[in-house]
């Protein structure tokens, strides 16, 4: 069921952004009277699982969802019709418009990624608000147990008191100045410290195993289902319940549950819980493993109830939530150049972490929440549209870097010069998909 929904999510989130950035190269052409081939959504290698032509158009939905097209008359891209470019050129081809039509056409796609972008982080604003938590009110500080971290000397329960010497304030304060944290000024049992990352720090992240996350808030082990295959099915467990200790023993948080139960493998243990107001007290069985078979609850706004951490949150008006969007979507185009910077700074390791279609879909949950599924959504739109616009030939961008050469100095790149470049662009593409991919490939086999 969890991948069922982690795909759905993945499948929708791809098929809009590219519907939506090929209806950017669509309309224009259509308003300037170049006629368009084909919209498709995904690529129709050999054949189509549907196609529909209507008036001069044909629609369709290709089988290998490696992205999408919009093929123009009289342009050349990377279905390499020399057949029709071979033709004198037609008024309702592309070569025949003027080149600040053309520019248009070709921009058109990454304005719909960035304007859907936008779009989308003023909705979350005015609908959801922004809610974050407040680094001052974690008193026993992070839970981390990242080997990496820990190896660079990191331990669980340190606050993070500042990043890059700029005060910290908030959760999302930390998890924003991740790709760019060199220094950290922290407190350990009342002691301040400073811990500063290797250079290649953000490459050891990448080709480590995450499934241990980074800094995550400290919460309590609270119930979130117990499995009909579970030992412990039956027992006086409730939804909600919180664990409080196990055969005296106090266990405030989470991650002093796992080390606590394997004092108790194979053995049968009292445990306290919180349900509501009152304490209740059960037995449970602990498997050869140290589990109690028990699947634990994700974050909760009880959580703040009990004092684990102070919770704020912002509402937007509808006219504040334009602001809000602005904001949001300023911040994420930052995040991602700086993303980038990294990649291509090879003494960062950076490049280690990028990732194909597997990283993405790994980004997605496993429950649906629609917050969480927009957000998504936005972020990777913004990273389409920058991606579409570097200057590689094949890519919108490197369309325009020729156009851009044309519109100044007044001479048009020969048909020819746009054939090579746009074999060149093809496999430096390849490459870049081969690479990506590959990447994720790797971490599978050796995670």
């Amino acid at each position: 069921m969890e991948f069922i929904i982690k795909i759905s999510q993945f499948l929708l989130s791809l098929s809009l952004l590219i519907v939506l950035h090929e209806l950017g190269h669509f309309i224009p052409a259509k308003l300037f009277k170049t006629k368009v081939e084909k919209f498709y959504l995904f690529f129709d290698v050999k054949f189509s699982l549907f196609k529909k032509k209507i008036g001069e158009t044909v629609y369709g939905i290709g089988w290998l969802p490696l992205g999408g097209y919009v093929k123009i008359a009289g342009m050349i891209d990377e279905s390499m019709d020399k057949e029709q470019m071979a033709q004198p050129p037609q008024p309702w081809e592309f070569r025949s418009k003027p080149a600040w039509q053309r520019l248009i056409i070709m921009l058109g796609g990454v304005t719909v990624n960035f304007i859907l972008a936008y779009v989308i982080y003023v909705a979350i604003s005015f609908t959801y608000g922004d809610t974050d938590v407040t680094t001052d009110s974690m008193k026993d500080g992070f839970w981390i147990e990242n080997e990496l971290l820990l190896n660079v000397g990191f331990k669980n329960g340190d606050k993070i008191l500042a990043i890059n010497d700029e005060k910290v304030d908030t959760y999302y304060d930390v998890k924003k100045n991740l790709v760019n944290g060199e220094k950290y000024a922290i407190e350990r049992a009342g002691e301040k410290k400073e811990i500063v990352l290797p250079k290649d720090f953000l490459g050891q992240l990448s080709s480590a195993e995450r499934k241990n996350g980074t800094f995550k808030l400290r919460i309590p082990f609270m119930v979130g289902s117990v499995p009909d295959s579970s030992l412990n099915k039956g027992a006086n467990l409730e939804k909600g319940d919180i664990l409080l200790s196990v055969n005296g023993n106090e266990l405030r948080y989470f991650d002093q549950v796992e080390s606590t139960l394997l004092n108790y493998k194979n053995q049968s243990i009292n445990a306290t819980f919180l349900r509501g107001e009152e304490k209740v007290n059960t037995t449970l069985k602990v498997n050869g493993d140290g589990k109690m078979g028990v699947f634990p609850a994700s974050h909760n706004s009880r959580f703040a109830e009990l004092g684990y951490f102070d919770i704020i949150h912002k509402d937007y008006t509808f006219l504040e939530s334009f602001g809000g969007g602005v904001d949001k979507f300023k911040e994420q185009v930052s995040g991602y150049f700086d993303q980038l910077g990294k990649i291509f700074t090879p003494s960062t390791g950076a490049y280690k972490g990028v990732g194909g279609f597997k990283a993405i879909f790994d980004v997605f949950p496993d429950q649906w929440i629609w917050q969480d599924f927009w957000g998504l959504t936005a972020f990777l739109s913004i990273m389409l549209g920058i991606l579409n616009l570097l200057p590689i030939p094949a890519l919108d961008g490197g369309h325009v870097v020729f156009l851009l050469f044309e519109m100044i100095s007044g001479k048009k790149p020969s048909e020819k010069f746009l054939e090579r470049a746009q074999v060149i662009g093809f496999f430096i593409l390849i490459a870049l998909v081969l690479f990506a991919n590959g990447n994720d490939i790797f971490k599978a086999l050796t995670n």
